[in-house]
This record gives structure tokens, C-alpha cells and sequence, in this order.
């Protein structure tokens, strides 16, 4: 693309696959390979002396070599209490994630012959809350990128979804990956995406599938042996039962058997595993996503929305026949396969093309000067005609040198609107003086979005009010149910009396950035605070990181 319009670059982030995609002269999303020639990148880091090795090769020794290797990190984004210890050093979820964003990144800079890929969108989860979001927004930055979005995944397919549809309608996104598993509802319109409803399980995946096979690999070669011995405790064994059990299950999507190797103790067992049996030992994992789909459903119809026009799969393990086979026997649907392993990079590249093209078209419409001094991007977009989008477009594709297409000119002014993933409040005494959440801003609600309440000090003379956030789930009052997402502390004037009012706003951006303000109504002193949690890292700990991370060689 000309330097009129900056190419934003999709990344499907997975916890045990990872993708890259930008949109091309012609309007379509396209996968990046890698110097392997392969669409996708498995998420797994292998410290090997002064190398740090992506994907692959990295993959093949994850069990052989538990303390080089690390995989599906993206479960523990977000948490402080994760570390991976290597050589001395410690390694958080964002540095090990940068690798894997580094390798993505430099064999895309070496397919396209690009000199540096600095813009991006990278996708999460669904229901990943702020301290996750961050986190991964930091991976980014450790990496050397600007990551200009976290979009959700779900949201990232339909996108990618929706471009090529042409009527309304009202789908169910059911993302089953290798790590993690989201049910999401989305309203697709003519210059509307809209989230109404999403749950999910983030340990719910595609490798609980493969552990079944591993298992029940171990239990026959116990069986047919007659040794105590259990195969599982072999790291060397356990690496192979595992990459033999996903090229088993891949195998089992063709056809009705597949055969298994297991050696162990200086004996063998041939196991022949039927897809009848794979989907007995896996059941209970299918029925959690029934289980979640249909508690997202109902949450659905509360906020009004009874019904759905279509299902569509996206993950690599929706290739399984049982997800469709039982999908279609629990709501009556045949569901359609969307690109299951690319849409959600293919959508985050979409979604980057609509940020730089509405980038662009603010600048042309600003007012003569507002580039200059840097005002360009608070014009509104919804204020212009749709004269004015046009011909702004027009200009944009004489420099480019070709032609956008419909669909990616629609992009333009098209409102994509997420919800939140989790309730947000506030930890307060109750009239037991017991502590309970006492929740601002509800789950599946549309973001942006704030809210404002009223508290009091519980003494008389208080220094100050510690602000104590929280994420729940199902709305929980237990603070032991929720997750503590940071405190911020307001400091008070001597002398107020017991219960001083205090009011406390929440006000969460389209990022899912949360922005807590608290006032004292009576000293008017106040706080205002874009929270960083103690998860996450703050702007001068990445800068000093990424200057640390870059030293170290990745490929």
C-alpha cells in the first residue's frame, strides 16, 4: 500500500496456534506463511542456549524438555503469579508471547519483503478481562509493535464473516480452538456488528482432547501388557503419545479408526482407536460447550433476543465431526465451517484496514490545519455525509492505484460494538459490616459504557478509601468468587465524620479499558485512574523490557 494508507496487520494470537494476515490491492484478507511454507504457527517457545526457537521445533520437544519449552501461555495472560524460569532469567506470559509475535512478525516482514511491520490488531478471547487485554496489548509492545486494537475473536470472524454476506442476520460464533473455547452472539447488519451476548471457557480446548487419547493410549497399553508401569511418567513417551494423539484426531475427522504405536518398558501396544470410542472418552469436554452455548443463549434472550439465523465454526477443532453432529442434534442447525484455523487473523487484518481507512479519511475531511497540529482524529465520522466519505475514498484509491472494493468501502463508518465479558465493582461493607462486590457495570453490557455510585467512609477521621476493583462471572457478592483486578487509594481530608459520601465511577472503553474515578463529595478531592494492575506491566517497565527482550535472538 502507498504511504497514504498504513497497512495494519491481523494476529491471531492462539494459545496453541498462531496466524498473521493483512488485505491485499484486492480487498481480500490473506495469510501470511512462515519460512516453514506453513498458514499457521504453533505458540510454543524453546529456550535452546542463547536461541529462543518458535513454533515447531519447539513443539516436538514440549515434553522431552518440560524446563525449555513453553507452551499455551496465553492460558496465564494476565496473571501475576506466572513466571517461566530459564537460565537465571524469568520469563512472564507477555515476553514469552512477544516471541511468538516476533516470530510471526519477522517471517512476514521475509514472505512480503516488507522492511518493518509496526502497525497491528491482535485478537484475544472473548471473555478476557482488563488485566488479560493489557497484557496482551503489551506482548505487543514488547515485540516493537503499535498495536493499534485488542479486538475479540469472535468479533474478528464475524467480520471477516460478514463481508461476505449480504443479509441481515443474527449468528451464533462457536469457537473451539486448541487452548480455549468462546460461544458468542452477533447481530451482523448493513454497517453494523454487534456483539449481544459471549461466554466461553479458557481452558476448554482442543488439547483436552488429546490428553482423552493420551489417557486412554496409556490405559490400553497397561491392559495389553499386563505392566503396572504407566507410560505417562516417560517424558520421551508422553511427547509422542501426545503428537501421535493430535495427527490421530486429525486422521479420525476422514475416517472411522486410526491407528496407535504406544512403547514403553522395553514393551509395545497397537491400539487401534475408533471415532465411535474418541467421541465416548471426549464426551463430557462436548457437553461443556452445549452447556456454556446454552447458558449464553439465555443470557441472549434476557436482553431480548430469542432466536438465531445461523451457527458458524471457527477454530481448528471444530473440525471434529462430532461438533457438528452435535450441534445439529441439540438446536436443529447445520452449522457452516468459516475458515475454522484463519478468520479471526483475516478479521483483525479487516478490522486494521477500517482503522487505517478511517484514519485516513478524517485527515482528508479535517479542517485545513487540524493535521498539522494533531486534531485530525477527533473529527467524528458519523458528522460527514456519505458524499464526503466518498469522495474521500476516491482520493485514497488514486493513491493507492487501485480500486477498493464494496464491501471494503463499507468498512468505512461500519460500528462494530463488543460487550464486556465479566461485571466490574467494587469491594464495600454492607450493613453487617461484611465485605461484598457491589458491581457497576454488568457483564454482556455494551462497551463504551460508565456508571456512577454512591459510597461512604466507614469511620469518622478516615485517611483515605482504597478502591478495590473486581471481575465476576456470575455476578457474585463473594469477593472470594471474583478476581481482583487492582485497588486505587484515595486520600481524604481530616475530620470527615463516618459515612462521608464518596462516589465512584467506572467507565470502560471500546479497548475494554477501565477508567475508575473517585470523588470525595465532601472535600472534593478526587483521583482519576486508567487501571493498571499489578498484572500488568506499566508504559516505562515495557519500554525498559522490549530494550532488554530485543538483545535476545528469536526465530
Amino acid at each position: 500500500m502507498s504511504e497514504g494508507l498504513k497497512r495494519v496487520y491481523g494476529i491471531d494470537l492462539g494459545t496453541t496456534y498462531s496466524a498473521i494476515a493483512y488485505v491485499d490491492e484486492h480487498g481480500k484478507p490473506v495469510i501470511v506463511p512462515n519460512q516453514e511454507s506453513e498458514r499457521i504457527t504453533p505458540s510454543v517457545v524453546l529456550f535452546d542456549g542463547d536461541n529462543i526457537i518458535v513454533g515447531n521445533t519447539a513443539k516436538e520437544s514440549a515434553k522431552v524438555e518440560p524446563h525449555r519449552v513453553v507452551s499455551r501461555v496465553k492460558q496465564h495472560m494476565g496473571d501475576p503469579n506466572y513466571v517461566f524460569e530459564h537460565d537465571g532469567q524469568v520469563f512472564s506470559p507477555e515476553d514469552i508471547s512477544s516471541f511468538v509475535l516476533r516470530k510471526v512478525v519477522g517471517d512476514a516482514e521475509l514472505a512480503l519483503g516488507e522492511e518493518k511491520i509496526t502497525d497491528v490488531v491482535i485478537t484475544c478471547p472473548a471473555y478476557f478481562g482488563t488485566p488479560e487485554r493489557e497484557a496482551t496489548a503489551n506482548a505487543g509492545r514488547l515485540a516493537g509493535l503499535n498495536v493499534r486494537a485488542v479486538l475479540n475473536e469472535p468479533t474478528a470472524a464475524a467480520i471477516a464473516y460478514g463481508l461476505e454476506q449480504g443479509d441481515d442476520q443474527t449468528v451464533l460464533v462457536y469457537d473451539l480452538g486448541g487452548g480455549t473455547f468462546d460461544i458468542t452472539m452477533i447481530e451482523i447488519k448493513d454497517r453494523l456488528i454487534r456483539v449481544i451476548c459471549t461466554g466461553g471457557d479458557h481452558r476448554l480446548g482442543g488439547t483436552l482432547w488429546d490428553e482423552a487419547i493420551v489417557m486412554y493410549l496409556a490405559d490400553q497399553f497397561r491392559e495389553q501388557t499386563g505392566l503396572d508401569a504407566d507410560p505417562m511418567d516417560d517424558p520421551e513417551v508422553l511427547n509422542d503419545l501426545f503428537l501421535q494423539a493430535e495427527r490421530g484426531k486429525k486422521t479420525l475427522t476422514q475416517r472411522d479408526k486410526a491407528p496407535f504405536r504406544v512403547t514403553h518398558a522395553g514393551q509395545q501396544a497397537r491400539v487401534e482407536l475408533e471415532r465411535t470410542k474418541f467421541d465416548e472418552i471426549t464426551k463430557h469436554l462436548l457437553d461443556r460447550t452445549i452447556e456454556l452455548t446454552r447458558e449464553m443463549l439465555a443470557d441472549a434472550k434476557v436482553k431480548g433476543h430469542e432466536g438465531f439465523d445461523k451457527i458458524i465454526l471457527v477454530g481448528g477443532s471444530t473440525r471434529m465431526p462430532q461438533v457438528r453432529e452435535r450441534i445439529v442434534a441439540d438446536f436443529a442447525k447445520e452449522p457452516e465451517s468459516f475458515d475454522p484455523d484463519e478468520s479471526v487473523a483475516k478479521g483483525a487484518a479487516l478490522f486494521g484496514l477500517k482503522e487505517s481507512l478511517e484514519e485516513s479519511v478524517r485527515e482528508i475531511l479535517a479542517p485545513e490545519g487540524a493535521v498539522a497540529n494533531g486534531s485530525a482524529n477527533e473529527q467524528s465520522l458519523e458528522a460527514a455525509s456519505e458524499e464526503q466519505v466518498a469522495e474521500a475514498l476516491d482520493r485514497i484509491e488514486k493513491q493507492l492505484g487501485f480500486t477498493l472494493t464494496g464491501p471494503v468501502r463499507d468498512l468505512v463508518n461500519t460500528k462494530i460494538v463488543n460487550v464486556l465479558s465479566k461485571s466490574l465493582g467494587v469491594v464495600a461493607r454492607d450493613d453487617k459490616n461484611k465485605d461484598v462486590v457491589v458491581y457497576l457495570l454488568p457483564r454482556n453490557g455494551e462497551v463504551p459504557m460508565e456508571y456512577s455510585s454512591d459510597f461512604g467512609t466507614d469511620t469518622a477521621n478516615q485517611a483515605g478509601v482504597d478502591i478495590r476493583v473486581m471481575a465476576g462471572e456470575r455476578d457474585s457478592p463473594e469477593p472470594l468468587d471474583c478476581k481482583d483486578v487492582g485497588t486505587a487509594t484515595l486520600n481524604l481530608p481530616p475530620s470527615l465524620p463516618a459515612r462521608s459520601p464518596i462516589r465512584v465511577k467506572f467507565a470502560i472503553n471500546r479497548d475494554g479499558r477501565l477508567i475508575v474515578t473517585a470523588t470525595d463529595l465532601t472535600g472534593g478531592a478526587s483521583i482519576d485512574v486508567e487501571f493498571e494492575t499489578e498484572a500488568v506491566l506499566n508504559a516505562e517497565e515495557v519500554a525498559e523490557r522490549s530494550s532488554a527482550l530485543r538483545l535476545l535472538n528469536v526465530s
